[in-house]
């Protein structure tokens, strides 16, 4: 038994170390080895708590345990560094941002600012996520004056687990460029609607509709 459990994981962090890499790469190249075995930790978790029943992929059902490990570890060890690409590509989009905001007479959008450098998207993100200090799901944010959770559009605190992580992290995905701003700016950057629609060039009323229309349709879908 024991034999095939310890089989069983190291297959599974063989096939899913690129995973690990992933999300490691930013930091400097220094304490990669550390924050792998950070990571190697989470993976195991996912492994002892997977239920193969689900039908989830793996990769998608440990990579929040991954992630979380990680982030836990970074906030106990402030010291760390992030690699120089990010820090560089974070100066890169900052001057970006100055630019096009005078051309445009108002903050570009991640998509502006992915075409202006000629970068993907994506990479624009990842560098937006670090300077910003992306909120988890589990952490507090304030809306309509309130301190909820991204959890909490979902599901009650007692009825919360890992799937609804990843349902949520795959509907946001699936989500319009125009509200992947809103989200952005209203929830990891924890900007008020007000300061969001000066941001994105609409009204507040446009920003509350959209907000609201987003949250009504992900509580439809979670129930």
């Amino acid at each position: 038994m024991i034999a095939n459990y310890n089989e069983d994981l190291n297959d599974l962090l063989l096939q899913n170390q690129n995973l690990i890499y992933s999300l490691i790469k930013k930091y400097d190249y220094n304490i990669r080895e550390d924050l792998f075995q950070v990571g190697v930790v989470g993976m195991i978790n996912a492994y002892n708590n997977y239920d193969p029943n689900r039908n989830t992929k793996f990769s998608t059902w440990a990579y929040p345990y991954i992630l979380g490990e990680i982030k836990k570890y970074v906030r106990e060890n402030r010291s760390l560094k992030v690699g120089r690409d990010i820090i560089y590509l974070c100066g890169r989009i900052e001057r970006a941002k100055e630019l096009l905001s005078q051309r445009l007479k108002r903050e570009p959008s991640t998509l502006e600012i992915s075409s202006f450098l000629e970068i993907d998207e994506c990479k624009v993100i990842e560098a937006l996520e670090f300077n910003y200090s992306v909120k988890s799901i589990d952490e507090p944010i304030n809306y309509e004056g309130k301190e909820l959770t991204l959890k909490d559009i979902i599901s009650n605190e007692e009825n919360y687990d890992i799937n609804d992580f990843i349902w949520l992290r795959d509907e946001l995905c699936k989500i319009s460029h125009h509200e992947k701003e809103m989200v952005k700016k209203r929830y990891y950057e924890g900007k008020t609607q007000q300061e969001t629609a000066n941001d994105m060039n609409i009204s507040q009323v446009e920003v509350s509709r959209m907000e609201k229309k987003l949250i009504l349709n992900l509580k439809q879908k979670a129930n």
